[in-house]
């Protein structure tokens, strides 16, 4: 029996082709992509990326800052008398509708929330719910002397993952020192600046000898004719041993702050902020900003410079709460000037850290935005802008297409983002003018948002600021070096420089009393 073989008909082989294209289209499509390169960042200039900026918010012109020369004539006012033109700051106890926060549920609840939101939308941006990974592992360790002190000292990477954007690298710097010779956790505080050991292990004089010995020989191999030069200096060598240095004081005369947290049986963690995120407008494509957006510009709502690196000190507590040297209940944030305005955001935002020691922050840190005393709203929309989220610039504007706004329309000032720190150690510490802690930063401001803040303290059942007077606008700045110490949200103005330095130890001894922390060795 023979069996034919039937053709299909014509009209049955269209839908089978059809079907199948639909099937390999995707899978061609992906590999496609997948092949793809990727597009390169976004490269702009500091003035580039400001125009961007200002193009993506519909700014066509800003208010000029202040000059910080006092001679130029459009220097920064000092006159107290015109420094409040909004005088009513917000008040971190009333919700958006009104209705007076009267119980500690309703702060948690509702109020906070509300002040974290504006914060987030208006002045610092949000954190993008895809900001990689990171993974930190230790790059070396070994045991060191802080002052009289043997400290275990761990250099520590924290890589980012960047499968999803290879083409850039954010690796997070930190150093963690510790005590030796305490028994069970330590408070830490962590301290953005420079990372690296702090007092690294020489090698002994037969190792040096040994290393100088090897380099001259190698010098001559690569130029035969540097014998007789090493033949006529017997006695010099590449590498001469390290002299003994004696430390550099406090402006106060007293030690280190690294010294003085060893003594007192605490650890310290160097964080470099910069290893996060660039000081910088340029650096706004680059860093974790840059890597989360793929190298592109950010979105008007998201996070800037201070975010990023509250984010890196967040990155860091991670890693401190699996240390079983390190209490991580216990950890502090500290930093100065721009360091210090990120230590207060990284404070407000993560409710983990325990304790902030705030050093000089001035605008958008402690000093309060309203206020028209030095350093100006208007010097950050048009310089600093970075730090802050972009829709922060529209306080700067005098011509948008959304009109024209003032720092009097931002919906939150600095008494709130200290509030948010609330019933947790807060500590702003400043220096004084004649030692280079300039009238720019505007004391007087930051004191007036202390004041304002304290109230939140009391509410949530904790002890505020020591002082009577709980008016912002009328309460007497305390003398120098007269802190108040009393409460959990502290003040102290030493009579410093541009450094918390002389405080360093006030802070210790203050937050041992609250922490529980008498060291004994």
């Amino acid at each position: 029996m023979i069996i034919r073989a039937r053709c299909m008909p014509s009209w049955s082989i269209l839908p089978l082709a059809v079907f199948l294209s639909i099937a390999i289209a995707p899978a061609r499509a992906q590999n496609a992509a997948a092949k793809k390169p990727l597009p390169p960042p976004v490269t702009f200039t500091a003035d580039q990326a400001h125009a961007f900026a200002m193009k993506q918010m519909g700014i066509e012109a800003l208010r000029p800052g202040p000059s910080g020369d006092p001679n130029a004539p459009d220097h920064a006012n000092y006159d107290e008398s015109k420094a409040n033109p909004w005088p009513n700051v917000p008040d971190a106890l009333t919700l958006n509708d009104g209705r007076k926060v009267t119980t500690a549920q309703q702060w948690w609840t509702e109020r906070r929330p509300q002040i974290v939101h504006d914060f987030e939308e208006y002045v610092y941006g949000f954190v993008p719910k895809n900001v990689p990974r990171v993974t930190w592992s230790v790059v070396a360790s070994e045991k060191e002397y802080v002052g009289f002190h043997q400290v275990i000292a761990t250099e520590l990477n924290g890589r980012v993952d960047n499968r999803a954007y290879p083409l850039i690298h954010v690796n997070l710097r930190m150093t963690l020192v510790t005590p030796a010779d305490v028994k069970g956790p330590v408070p830490v505080l962590i301290m953005f600046g420079p990372s690296g050991f702090p007092n690294p292990v020489q090698p002994s004089t037969d190792e040096l000898a040994k290393i100088n010995s090897a380099m001259k020989a190698l010098l001559v191999k690569q130029d035969p004719s540097l014998a007789p030069v090493m033949a006529s200096h017997p006695a010099w060598q590449p590498i001469p041993a390290r002299p003994f240095e004696f430390p550099h004081l406090n402006a106060d005369g007293g030690l280190p702050s690294t010294w003085e947290l060893i003594a007192a049986g605490w650890g310290y963690a160097a964080l470099d902020p910069q290893s996060a995120q660039a000081d910088s407008a340029e650096g706004l494509t680059r860093g974790i900003i840059g890597l989360t957006n793929h190298g592109q510009p950010r979105k008007p709502d998201q996070w800037g410079a201070l975010r990023a690196w509250g984010w890196a000190a967040s990155q860091g507590l991670n890693f401190l709460e699996t240390n079983p040297a390190v209490n991580a209940k216990e950890v502090g944030i500290e930093g100065v000037s721009r360091y210090g305005k990120a230590a207060l955001v990284t404070m407000a935002f993560d409710q983990r850290f325990a304790m902030v020691l705030v050093g000089s922050s001035g605008k958008g840190g402690a000093t309060l935005l309203r206020r028209n005393f030095g350093e100006s709203v208007y010097s950050l929309t048009g310089g600093e802008y970075y730090w802050m989220a972009e829709n922060f610039l529209k306080y700067g504007a005098s011509k948008a297409t959304f009109g024209s706004m003032n720092p009097g329309d931002i919906p939150v000032d600095s008494n709130e983002l200290i509030a948010l720190c609330a019933p947790r150690l807060t500590f702003i510490s400043y220096g004084i003018p004649a030692k280079g802690d300039a009238h720019w930063l505007d004391h007087q401001g930051s004191w007036m948002a202390t004041v304002a803040a304290s109230p939140v303290w009391t509410l949530l059942g904790a002890p505020g600021l020591s002082t009577g007077n709980l008016d912002y606008r009328t309460a007497p700045m305390p003398p120098v070096n007269d802190g108040l110490l009393g409460g959990k949200l502290a003040w102290r103005q030493d009579d410093g420089g541009h450094t918390d330095a002389p405080n360093v130890i006030f802070f210790i001894r203050w937050a041992d009393k609250f922490i529980g922390y008498p060291f004994t060795s």
